[in-house]
This record gives C-alpha cells, structure tokens and sequence, in this order.
C-alpha cells in the first residue's frame, strides 16, 4: 500500500494540527450531479484508497457514493450512488444517506451511516471490494447520528459509538456506546462522554459526537471527535481528541479542553453550513507517526489535516479537561 498523504508542519507553525496547502482535495462539484461534497470516508485498499462519499446532488437529496484514489489525495468519485442488495435483512428501505464512516474488521468492509427510515438513524451495511454492497439492520430505532464502528471486537463483540438525537438539527447530543454479537441486534448501551460546561471548554458545550473509526494505541483508543457551540451565528463546529480505556470504552482517560481544529479558513467558514470542522476519517501510520485526518469543510467540501500520532496523544493527555 501506498504511504498515507502527508505534509510536513508548516514553517513557524505550533499547531499540534496543520492543513493541507491545497485544501479543499475534493471540490463541491467534482461529479456532475453534486451540489456538495463533504463528511466522507476513506480506507486503505488494494495499492491505495477507497472511500464512501457523501454526495448532496442539486435537488439536495443526501446519498453515500464510492470513489477510488492512488495516493489519498486525488480522487476519482462514481457518478451514481451505491446501490445495495439486502444482507442480514430483506428491510433496506433509505430516504436519505449522509455522514458515512467505514472500517475494516476481519474479513469485511464495513460501513455506517445516517440512515433515513422514519426520521434518522444508524444505517449499516458492508462491502467486500466497494463495488457491490450489502445493506444490513438499521442498528437503533430513531433518532440517532453519528454510528462508529471499532475497528475490531472487544470483549467479544462489536462496538459501536452514536449519538443519540432528535429528528432535527439538535441541540444536544452525548456520545453512547452500545455492543453486538452479530452486527445485528445492538445493547448493552452505555454514556461515554457529555458537553463540557460552558465556562471550562465552551467550543464543545452544545453537543460532541464521535468523527473517524478510533485508533488503538499503547494509551488506549484515540478517539477523534467534533464538538458544538451554538452562537448568535448558530452552531459552530470543531475538532477534538479524547483518550478511550483499551478494555472498557465508555471510560474516558483524557479530553481535550482546547479543539484541536476549529473554522478558521474561508473554505471552512463559507459554504452550504458556515463554520464546520467536521471529522469522519483517519488514516495513521505508526512506524512514521503520522495521522491524516478527513473532514468535511462547511458541509461543501472535503479536506485533510496531519499531526503526528504521538504529539496529538500528548496533547490530549497535558490538556485534558
């Protein structure tokens, strides 16, 4: 496989974080149908990367799309969104796709998104090589966003990360963690973490929810997440990093108070949703120390941002709430 995209730190630059030169990689318009591009998956596979892609076409109707890339960076996205064949259930009705996160575990690709049955839930369904997909049961009854999967079992079953919502644009959230035996019927839920308190980290005070699949390392899962604040501009989207216990996820070690990422270029601050930073994917690489972390810019466009693996995990460990 190819190494994963990377830029080194800006000169003079402090920021555990840093942005691509050349972002957005995946411009609003870049299949002939779309009105935006953004809030996107990405994988290795074969000898460079696939991905599932939210794709917002002129009519505004939200639906998941396969792409392929060589180095991560340019990518080549289908011009027709995924059709799926029905898996583990005959019921694979969708009014709506957005927001996809995938994984790898075991033998399958596996994907999550917000799924339009009856208002919007979790979505699940898998692939073995992005060209024909089977869709699954919904993971949870309505309403719920934001469903990532761990990228293997723990203690013996599936784990996955939500949160749980009303059927708009909400103005709270908590991310819960819930189990599977069989990626089918879903329990055991647990809280892992609620906004801060305004006055000790406020960028996160509304609602956080969890962003790319975590990373398991020596201090246990590194969990990439965004966090909410409504302003008198509406809500305000940013990225944060918390520490997971390896064993026991719902046990937060370390979060970050301060974000790691938050709006601060045009192609950030402009577009469908202004002012949004928002996580769904990360490619690491722990001989080199490198994270490369996907996310959707305005709700319009797809960027990258790099740090290194070992001083993002020291960052949320020395600034942790």
């Amino acid at each position: 496989m190819s190494t994963i995209p990377w830029q080194d730190r800006p000169e003079n630059s402090k920021d555990v974080m840093w942005r691509y030169s050349e972002n957005p990689i995946i411009d609003r318009y870049s299949i002939p149908s779309s009105n935006s591009i953004f809030n996107s998956a990405v994988v290795p596979f074969g000898d460079g990367y696939a991905g599932v892609f939210r794709c917002d076409n002129k009519a505004v109707q939200m639906n998941i799309f396969a792409g392929f890339s060589k180095d991560g960076i340019n990518w080549d996205i289908n011009h027709e969104p995924i059709e799926m064949k029905s898996g583990n259930t005959e019921m694979i009705e969708s009014a709506y796709k957005y927001d996809p996160r995938v994984v790898w575990i075991e033998d399958r690709y596996w994907i999550t998104w917000c799924n339009g049955y009856n208002g919007p839930t979790i979505g699940i369904g898998y692939t073995f090589d992005f060209k024909e997909f089977f869709q699954c049961e919904n993971a949870f009854l309505p309403f719920n966003r934001n469903g990532v999967l761990f990228p293997q079992k723990i203690n013996g079953k599936y784990a996955m990360l939500s949160r749980p919502s009303d059927n708009g644009h909400t103005p709270f959230g908590d991310i819960w963690i819930s189990y599977s035996p069989d990626m089918k019927y879903w329990g055991e839920h647990r809280l892992v973490m609620k906004p801060s308190p305004f006055e000790k980290s406020a960028w996160q005070c509304t609602k956080v929810g969890a962003g790319p699949i975590p990373i398991l390392t020596d201090e246990g899962w590194l969990m990439i997440y965004h966090g909410v604040i409504n302003t008198c501009n509406g809500f305000r989207y940013a990225m944060g990093s918390a520490l997971l216990e390896t064993d026991a996820p719902d046990q937060v070690k370390y979060r970050t108070q301060p974000y790691l990422l938050g709006p601060a270029e045009t192609y950030e601050m402009v577009g469908d949703v202004p002012n949004v930073v928002f996580p769904c994917a990360a490619l690491h690489d722990f001989e080199e120390d490198k994270l490369a972390v996907y996310y959707g810019a305005a709700d319009t466009h797809v960027a990258i941002a790099f740090g290194k693996l070992s001083e993002v995990i020291q960052f949320t460990k020395d600034n942790s709430l």
